[in-house]
């Protein structure tokens, strides 16, 4: 039998290699706005998995959502561009489960539109039963109430039969919030061993994606 009704996977950093395009889109915010951009890549890192608008909280309100409409501006072209690959094995690994019958979700802090435009340029679409988005939900990650709307939306309501994996210390902490298992992804770019000791108990890493079905 299946250890899990429900597999759930993080986006960014973890299905597909977007983590180079976002760094890339913080700092050509803070050029269109500032002309430069202090903000050291340990710091704008450390803000990769929640709402975007999080990322530039520390400004006033109008400068922020002038950062914010900065990035999103960079960001629409470069998606649009298809210049995020896919980590090796997604799409192997994805069908597989799919054709064993294995419920199949993503859980992201990105808005509905970005995440839509990578997911049909790649051909993700078909792979997953449900999705939750920045607009699903009030509370983000790393609160448990994305992981928690995205069982409930298919009618799943033992947690124990969850397991999301993601690649950030917000999704680490979400899964624990949420009392649902948590995989790390060794291509990870963040701090693992700070992501697993704040994961829930039992938590392992993986270092390939084929690995998911194991």
């Amino acid at each position: 039998m299946n250890k899990y009704d429900l597999i759930l996977y993080d986006l960014d950093g973890t299905i597909w290699d977007s983590i180079p395009l976002i760094m890339k889109c913080f700092k050509l915010a803070y050029l269109d706005v500032f002309g430069r951009c202090d903000r050291s890549e340990e710091d704008l890192k450390s803000y990769i998995g929640r709402p975007l608008p999080d990322t530039f909280a520390m400004h006033d309100a109008k400068t922020s959502e002038v950062l914010l409409e900065a990035y999103l501006a960079h960001n629409s072209v470069l998606l649009e561009n298809d210049e995020i690959p896919l980590f090796d094995g997604v799409i192997s690994e994805l069908r597989k489960i799919r054709d064993l019958g294995i419920p199949q979700g993503f859980v992201t802090s990105k808005r509905t539109l970005s995440a839509g435009i990578t997911l049909r340029l790649k051909g993700l679409d078909n792979f997953f039963d449900v999705g939750i988005c920045k607009e699903d939900t009030e509370n983000h990650k790393p609160l448990p109430d994305p992981i928690i709307t995205a069982a409930k939306r298919v009618q799943i309501t033992d947690m124990s039969r969850v397991i999301y994996i993601g690649d950030a210390l917000v999704d680490a902490i979400c899964a624990r919030n949420a009392c649902v298992d948590f995989a790390l992804v060794e291509w990870s770019q963040m701090d693992k061993e700070k992501i697993i000791a704040a994961a829930p108990s039992g938590s392992r890493i993986i270092s390939r994606f084929s690995e998911v079905l194991n």
